[in-house]
């Protein structure tokens, strides 16, 4: 039981890992049109995630090992029950990520104008999608004794569930609009930062709003309402602190927000791990749902291995890539310019034109 624990702990830190750094890139993909008026400026949005966010999204690949290798039963249910809904997702991430590959093989503006909205619809709709599955965990969904989903697609869009999925959305948007202001020069420094106050306001109300509506929906721990209440804090003051020239502080505080509001989900779930709203009794729980104790060993050892190269290797990556970018770092793209002519060196002189004829 002890190891079994610790699997749920980790893999709430691994969602939670997952939404604090890939949320930010999330945000950047709805914003940059937005922030960006001109394809140099939506150029300068996307590269400053543009070495990080495939690293970003391995964490969700391992949250969802993790699951699937230290509670295969959870595994199982959800992944069956949330089907047609994980396809969704699926798309959406996929779109995006060929999104970020394609735009700049062609100089036409349609061409980029159409990847451009793939990658804000694909940014949009893989974190609401991953919010409503969040959400169901907590207020829960038809599951028999034989702990089998027994609803269709639209039991899954639960009041609550679509609420979680809103909320994880205003905050990756707010989330990735300070990063742009931490990570961007000029205009579009300029407008992430205006973004990021006025969308901050929105996030705050909801976070504020989601707090409420879990108390009363699932009688939330005390520590759980504690941390609501510092994600709205957290919120609330990126306005002031984006106003004042203190990206960093508000990404910070972003962080924060992110973190606080998917832990608290895990902290009201335990130890349960999925709710049935068929009957309480056909609960999955830690326990039930759990892998073998030998299974767990393993799986510690080669966490405990592992785990620490891959978070040195992503700092180092943020390290590396850590500058601001400006549209005048960027050259153009899909123009073949000639080369210019050596220095201190005249063009040679065009041949003329041969005649008509013979």
């Amino acid at each position: 039981m002890g190891l079994a624990i610790f699997w749920f702990v980790a893999i709430a830190a691994l969602w939670t890992g997952f939404f604090v750094l890939e949320g930010f890139d999330f945000g950047v993909g709805m914003l940059h049109r937005l922030v960006g008026r001109t394809d140099a400026e939506r150029r300068v949005a996307i590269n400053t995630i543009g070495p990080l966010w495939d690293g970003n999204e391995v964490w969700l690949i391992v949250a969802g090992a993790g699951m699937f290798a230290a509670f295969p039963i959870w595994y199982a249910t959800m992944f069956s029950g949330f089907y047609l809904a994980l396809v969704v997702l699926l798309v959406a991430l996929i779109v995006r990520g060929v999104s970020f590959e394609y735009r700049g093989k062609r100089a036409g503006a349609r061409w980029r104008g159409t990847w451009s909205w793939t990658l804000t619809l694909g940014s949009l709709v893989a974190p609401l999608l991953l919010g409503v599955a969040l959400g169901d965990l907590l207020y829960g969904v038809p599951i028999d004794a034989s702990q089998e989903y027994t609803g269709d697609l639209l039991d899954l869009l639960t009041p609550y569930g679509l609420y979680v999925g809103v909320t994880l959305v205003l905050l990756c948007a707010v989330h990735g609009a300070v990063f742009l202001a931490l990570k961007s020069e000029d205009a579009v420094r300029e407008r992430a930062e205006r973004a990021a106050r006025r969308i901050a306001v929105v996030a705050a109300l909801a976070v504020l709003i989601l707090a409420v509506w879990t108390q009363v929906a699932v009688d939330g721990r005390i520590v759980a309402v504690v941390l609501q209440v510092a994600a709205v804090l957290a919120v609330i003051a990126v306005p002031w602190l984006i106003r004042d020239g203190h990206a960093g502080r508000a990404f910070a505080m972003t962080t924060v927000a992110m973190a606080a509001t998917v832990v608290t989900i895990f902290i009201d779930l335990y130890p349960r791990v999925m709710v049935s709203s068929t009957n309480a009794a056909y609960d999955l729980t830690i326990e039930n749902a759990s892998s073998a104790s030998y299974t767990l060993k393993v799986m510690t050892i080669i966490v405990a291995v592992f785990l620490p190269l891959v978070l040195l290797y992503q700092g180092w990556s943020y390290y590396v890539f850590r500058r601001r970018i400006a549209a005048t770092d960027l050259e153009p793209q899909g123009t073949d310019r000639p080369a210019p002519p050596p220095t201190g060196l005249s063009a040679p002189p065009t041949a003329p034109a041969a005649p008509a004829g013979d």
